[in-house]
């Protein structure tokens, strides 16, 4: 499932100034035989990576890739988002897309214990939200594939598709991947961005981590299937 994913771990554990014991008890092997799995020589369960990624703070998916988040497809998942209609303009507020691409996302890993772009999500005031979101709108605006209205009634920046962008392909995400984001959509069609800020505030992964901090994903395992979207 995972390739030389250990020297990953192995330059994470040195960053942080962590012994090879401590992360041995913390998940729970011996610890000759966390050597053996830095050396490359052996391979740990799903459990003891997802402990891995929990004390890290790191997606099994960034484990996967070796914390290369696929960028590409997180900026067409957005593009995916402006294409369900948000609303009759096809303009959806700016705070609003951001929670609802984390749903994408931790939804994705609910079901496949992997996210859907790879991204890390920090606990900030406003929601969980990825470092590379507010990069990825100002891209997409500067390449002219979206555009954003800040003339709205209650000052909430709009953002929808540019003519350019309805001709651009969406060609990273998978058709099982696109019905999870239609469905999303559908759920929070004409709601509030209040709504879904006080939804997303109230699930386990935000309100167990600490301000700024990165949100693993696994947290999401444990909420209840009708509270994860």
């Amino acid at each position: 499932m995972f390739n030389d994913y250990y020297k990953l771990i192995k330059k994470l554990r040195i960053e942080k100034t962590l012994s090879q014991a401590y992360l041995a008890e913390k998940i729970g092997i011996a610890r000759t035989s966390y050597i053996d799995f830095e050396k490359g020589r052996t391979e740990l369960n799903l459990s003891e990576i997802i402990k891995l990624s929990d004390i890290f703070g790191i997606s099994l998916e960034e484990i996967k890739n070796g914390l290369k988040p696929n960028y590409l497809k997180y900026k067409q998942m957005i593009l995916s988002f402006l294409r369900e209609k948000e609303n009759a303009d096809g303009k959806i507020p700016k705070t609003k897309l951001a929670k609802l691409l984390y749903l994408a996302d931790f939804s994705w890993f609910y079901k496949n214990l992997e996210s859907m772009s790879g991204m890390s999500y920090r606990k900030i005031k406003y929601g969980p939200v990825p470092d590379h979101y507010f990069r990825a709108i100002d891209e997409l605006f500067d390449e002219g594939i979206i555009d954003i209205d800040s003339k709205s009634k209650d000052g909430a920046f709009l953002i929808y598709q540019s003519m350019s962008g309805k001709r651009e392909k969406i060609t990273e995400l998978k058709n099982s991947e696109k019905k999870l984001i239609k469905d999303i959509s559908k759920k929070w069609k004409n709601k509030r961005t209040q709504d879904i800020v006080n939804f997303t505030h109230n699930q386990l992964p935000y309100l167990i981590c600490k301000d700024n901090e990165i949100i693993p994903f696994s947290l999401i395992t444990q909420e209840n299937p009708k509270d994860v979207y």
